[in-house]
C-alpha cells in the first residue's frame, strides 16, 4: 500500500510512487514568488538585470541586492529566498578561491556553476561532528550566473533547487519568467552588441514590472573586457534615458 502524498510531502529525499519529489517541486515553486532576473549573452560579454521589490519607502534600497560577486569574472543575479542565495553565493566564493590558490589562475565559470548545482543536491552546507549534515530541505532558489574564462569567452548559466544547470544565450527567472522569455523570444539576437542588450534587458523588465521602472528598483550588471561589473545608479539611468517608448518593441528600436 503506498503512503500518502502528505508522507511523501515530508521526505525531501524520498520518491513517490510517481517518480517525484515534492519538495524539490515546492522549491521551484517558490522560485516563482521571487523578483524577475533576466540575462543575456552577446559576443562581448554579458548583461545581467534585476528588480528590487521596495515594498516599503522605509527600506533602504542599497540593502535589497538581487546582484552579487562571486569573483573578479563571475557574478549572479538570485530569484526566490535571499538568505538561501547568499548561503549558496558564500559557498561559490570559497571554492573560488581555493581554486586560485591551487592553480594561480580564475576559476572556469562552469566550475562555479557545478559547486553551486552540488550543494543544491546535498541540501545543506552544514557539518556536524566532522560529517555532512543530513539533508534538511532545498535551498528555495534559482540563479543566473554569468562569467569569463581565461580564453576571453563568457558564459550564461541558470542553476534550479533540483541542482540542475543549463546554459543559455537568454534566461529568464522569477515570477514573470514566461513573460519576459516571450519577450527574449521575440527580440533576442546572438548579434547584438552589449548596449543592445542593455536595452533589452530593461525593455523587458519593463515591460513585466508592476512598479514604474527607475534606477532604484533595478539592478544591472555586465561581464565585459574579463570583469564582473555592477552597474551604479547613474549607469543604469543613462540607459534607461536611451530606451525607446514603451510600445511593441522590434529589434531594430533596439540598435
Amino acid at each position: 500500500m503506498f503512503a500518502s502524498r502528505n508522507e511523501y510531502d515530508r521526505g525531501v529525499n524520498t520518491f513517490s510512487p510517481e517518480g517525484r519529489l515534492f519538495q524539490v517541486e515546492y522549491a521551484i515553486a517558490a522560485i516563482k514568488l521571487g523578483s524577475t532576473a533576466v540575462g543575456i549573452k552577446t559576443k562581448e560579454g554579458v548583461i545581467l538585470a534585476s528588480e528590487k521589490r521596495i515594498s516599503s519607502p522605509l527600506l533602504e534600497p542599497r540593502n535589497l541586492e538581487k546582484i552579487m560577486i562571486i569573483d573578479r569574472h563571475v557574478g549572479c543575479c538570485m530569484s526566490g529566498l535571499v538568505a538561501d542565495a547568499k548561503t549558496m553565493i558564500d559557498h561559490a566564493r570559497v571554492e573560488s578561491q581555493n581554486y586560485f590558490f591551487t592553480y594561480n589562475e580564475n576559476i572556469p565559470t562552469q566550475s562555479v556553476v557545478q559547486s553551486i548545482s552540488d550543494l543544491a543536491l546535498d541540501f545543506s552546507d552544514i557539518k556536524e561532528k566532522g560529517k555532512k549534515k543530513s539533508m534538511s530541505r532545498p535551498f528555495g532558489v534559482a540563479m543566473l550566473i554569468a562569467g569569463a574564462d581565461s580564453d576571453g569567452s563568457s558564459s550564461l548559466w541558470m542553476t534550479d533547487p533540483s541542482g540542475t544547470y543549463t546554459q543559455y544565450s537568454a534566461a529568464a527567472i522569477g515570477t514573470a519568467q514566461e513573460g519576459a522569455e516571450t519577450i527574449l523570444l521575440e527580440n533576442y539576437n546572438s548579434n547584438m552588441s552589449l548596449k543592445e542588450a542593455e536595452d533589452l534587458a530593461l525593455i523587458v523588465l519593463r515591460q513585466v514590472m508592476e512598479e514604474k521602472i527607475n534606477s532604484v528598483n533595478v539592478e544591472v550588471a555586465a561581464v565585459k573586457e574579463k570583469k564582473f561589473i555592477i552597474y551604479d545608479n547613474k549607469e543604469i539611468q543613462r540607459v534607461l534615458d536611451r530606451l525607446p517608448p514603451p510600445t511593441h518593441i522590434v529589434p531594430s528600436q533596439l540598435s
